[in-house]
């Protein structure tokens, strides 16, 4: 959810300097990195120690 939340964040400012264009261009790569197997491997990890943290 903070991804989401950063990346739209940065995606706004982004495209908000450098027009429509551009903004729909910078959507486009962080759906496609947000989708990588990678990043989602990752954010499994993460959640799984988040939830490790919370429950001590």
């Amino acid at each position: 959810m903070i991804r989401l939340l950063l990346g739209g964040a940065i995606g706004y400012v982004l495209g908000s300097r450098a027009g429509r264009e551009r903004y729909e261009q910078i959507k486009r790569w962080s759906a496609r990195a947000v989708d990588h197997p990678a990043v989602q491997g990752a954010a499994g990890v993460f959640r799984a120690k988040a939830g490790e943290l919370l429950h001590r």
